[in-house]
C-alpha cells in the first residue's frame, strides 16, 4: 500500500470514527439545547399518503431490525455465543436476515426518494438536506446489498469476525485498521459511509430518532399522582352570592 492510501486508511478506520460519535453525541445535544423547534422530522403525510405509508412503514421497519442486527452482530464477543453457535452459522443467518431486511429497507426508502423527487408539491416542501439524507441513505443501503456476495463466499465467518474485532475496539478505545487491510472494497465503502452518516445525523432529520428511542422510557416512567388542593379562602371574601340575597 502506498503512502496516501496508507495514511486515508488509518484515518478512515482509527480516527474517523471518533470524529463522527463526537460529533454526533455533542451535536445532537448542541441542537436539541438550541434549536428545539427543529427536532422533528417534517412530515408530509398529507400529500400522497398512500405512497407515504407504505414507503414508512416498510423503511422502518427494515431499519430497525438493521440496526440492531448490526449492533449485536458487530459488539457481541465471539466468546459469548460460540458455545452454541459457531461463527459460521452466525454469518449465515446474517446474509439471509439482513438480506432480507435490507430488501424490505430498501424498497421502502426508494418510494419515500421517489415521492421527494418526483412530487412536485412535496419537491417544494422539502429542504436540500432532506433530499439529501435519503440519498447517502439509498446509497448506504445498496452497498450494504452489494456486500452480501462477498459475505457468501466467506462461509467461514472470517469476514464478520474481522469487523466485528474491528467494531470492538474502537468502542474499546483500542482501534486497529490494519484489520480491515484484507477486505473488499464494499465493506470499507459501506463502513465510510456508515460513519459519515453518524457525523451528519445532528444537521439532518434524523434527530428525530431520538425522541423514538426516548418513548421507549416513557413505558417504564412511574404513574402520575394528581391530587385536589382545597384553598383557604377568608371569610367573606369572594364567597358565592346567597340564593336570593339582594344586589
Amino acid at each position: 500500500m502506498n503512502p496516501v492510501m496508507a495514511y486515508l486508511h488509518n484515518f478512515f478506520f482509527n480516527v474517523f470514527p471518533y470524529i463522527g460519535l463526537a460529533v454526533f453525541l455533542m451535536g445532537s445535544l448542541a441542537r436539541f439545547d438550541r434549536d428545539q423547534y427543529t427536532w422533528k422530522s417534517d412530515s408530509s403525510q398529507m400529500l400522497r399518503a398512500g405512497t407515504l405509508r407504505w414507503g414508512s412503514n416498510l423503511f422502518h421497519i427494515g431499519i430497525l431490525f438493521l440496526f440492531f442486527g448490526h449492533f449485536v452482530g458487530l459488539l457481541t464477543p465471539h466468546w459469548f455465543y460460540e458455545g452454541f453457535l459457531t461463527a459460521a452459522a452466525k454469518q449465515r443467518i446474517a446474509i439471509y436476515a439482513g438480506g432480507v431486511a435490507g430488501v424490505i429497507c430498501f424498497v421502502g426508502l426508494s418510494l419515500l426518494l421517489y415521492r421527494r423527487l418526483f412530487d412536485a408539491r412535496i419537491r417544494l416542501t422539502s429542504h436540500r438536506t432532506d433530499i439529501a439524507i435519503l440519498v447517502i441513505l439509498w446509497v448506504q443501503l445498496a452497498l450494504g446489498l452489494i456486500t452480501l456476495p462477498f459475505s457468501y463466499s466467506h462461509a467461514d465467518g472470517s469476514a464478520m469476525l474481522v469487523l466485528a474485532e474491528w467494531a470492538q475496539g474502537i468502542v474499546t478505545f483500542r482501534p486497529n485498521a490494519d484489520l480491515l487491510l484484507g477486505l473488499a472494497w464494499p465493506y470499507l465503502l459501506h463502513l465510510i459511509l456508515g460513519m459519515t452518516i453518524f457525523l451528519l445525523f445532528p444537521f439532518s432529520r434524523l434527530v428525530h430518532v431520538w425522541s423514538g428511542f426516548a418513548t421507549v422510557f416513557y413505558l417504564f416512567r412511574p404513574h402520575q399522582v394528581v391530587r385536589s388542593r382545597r384553598l383557604n379562602v377568608p371569610p367573606g371574601h369572594n364567597q358565592p352570592r346567597q340564593p336570593g340575597a339582594g344586589v
